[in-house]
């Protein structure tokens, strides 16, 4: 079965075509600035060029109908018609205490995922508009919703609730949702598969490091907690979003600056993490590592100050779970920027760590980074969102 697979932003969409059966991806691409002067899709079929266009997109189904194009066109495309795709494969972001695992789409679905609106108000609606252009152009297509908070229905109470009087969770449901599922349930699972271990009888900490990051600790094959919280402001430090502050920064702020609390909210979400913490040098990390090299106080404390906290939160979950046999690396950062693994490492001399900088220094291949003798395995396992959720959408479908 051929799988496309899409992931609707407010004003993107990214998609690719997967074959379920060799798991190889045929054609993918990102559709940009939709609903903005300038869109543009780029198209990749497997083994070709890169295919740039400039084209008016002026909302998602349009974007939809231009991705489908690109597939089945005569000379770039990989399929000759829509017919051989066989099921759509949509990433939604929240679906609150509703979806504990993945669902095939339906409108009492959707309803569901639109009464989660509040809780993910930039990612959920775009994410429906999505659904509903593709089921408009493709209305005989099997469609199946994969979210992100799916693999964090797991936890227990004592890790997902807050300490706030508690009708505010009966009332309103507030409580550590969680983000990245799909990419931490890959790759805990993706971990034992190399180790050739039994996926149940681990204990895994998965580092997933990009200008948004998160850690989860997962015991016997279920997540039991994780670092982001009601929104994925929570946590750790990021590119541009804080992680966890004492909440009384936002009165203080308000008062000093005299701003609103959408105001300070925003300056939380957009200005601080490494970019604030760089004194807006950046939030790429890879500037941050560059900088680091030069001797620029500015990136060496936003990047120490980020690998501190992933290793507060790594301590953390190993007392969660009572021990832990993996730790992870995944995500823009967490495969690429050894110098961040080398960090983090420093603090875990207590568990037996020691790194093997030669593998340290290789990318993109799933490899152990530790030394035989450590005695907690470290390892980088790139994520793979796309494939696990083509892998989910034929499980219900296929």
């Amino acid at each position: 079965m051929k799988v496309l697979v899409i992931n609707c932003g407010s004003s993107s969409l990214k998609f690719q075509l997967i074959d379920s059966q060799s798991e190889r991806c045929l054609a993918k691409g990102l559709c940009e600035r939709i609903g903005i002067d300038g869109s543009m899709i780029t198209y990749a079929p497997e083994g070709g060029e890169k295919e740039k266009t400039v084209t008016p997109m002026p909302d998602h189904t349009e974007a939809i109908r231009l991705v489908l194009e690109a597939l089945t066109n005569a000379s770039t495309g990989v399929v000759k018609s829509l017919d051989e795709i066989g099921a759509v494969g949509h990433r939604v972001v929240h679906g609150g205490e509703k979806f504990a695992q993945s669902v095939v789409i339906t409108d009492e679905v959707l309803q569901t995922v639109e009464e989660c609106n509040d809780l993910a108000p930039l990612h959920n609606p775009a994410n429906l508009i999505g659904i509903n252009a593709c089921r408009k152009l493709m209305p005989n297509t099997p469609m199946v919703g994969v979210f992100d908070t799916a693999f964090h229905q797991t936890m227990p109470e004592e890790a997902y609730l807050y300490g706030l009087p508690f009708v505010y969770y009966e009332k309103y449901k507030i409580r550590r949702y969680g983000f990245h599922g799909t990419s931490h349930s890959y790759v805990s699972r993706r971990a034992a598969e190399v180790l050739g271990r039994n996926y149940e009888d681990l204990k895994t900490i998965v580092c997933h490091l990009g200008n948004g990051a998160s850690i989860s600790a997962v015991k016997n094959g279920r997540c039991v907690d994780t670092s982001m919280g009601l929104t994925p402001l929570e946590g750790l430090i990021m590119g541009t979003r804080c992680g966890d502050i004492d909440p009384a920064i936002l009165e203080f702020l308000a008062h000093k600056e005299g701003k609103t609390i959408d105001e300070v909210m925003s300056v939380l979400n957009k200005k601080s993490g490494v970019l604030g913490l760089s004194d807006n040098l950046s939030s790429d990390f890879r500037d941050l590592e560059d900088g680091y090299h030069k001797g620029d106080a500015n990136a060496s404390r936003a990047l120490k100050t980020f690998c501190y906290r992933v290793a507060k939160y790594i301590g953390a979950y190993v007392a969660a779970m009572n021990g832990v046999d993996v730790i992870c690396f995944t995500a823009g950062v967490g495969e690429n920027a050894g110098i961040v693994r080398t960090f983090v490492c420093e603090y875990l001399g207590y568990l037996g760590i020691a790194l093997d900088q030669e593998a340290n220094g290789r990318r993109g291949q799933d490899i152990v980074i530790s030394t035989p003798d450590s005695q907690t395995t470290v390892m980088v396992i790139p994520t793979n969102e796309e494939l696990a959720i083509a892998r989910e959408t034929v499980r219900l479908v296929g």
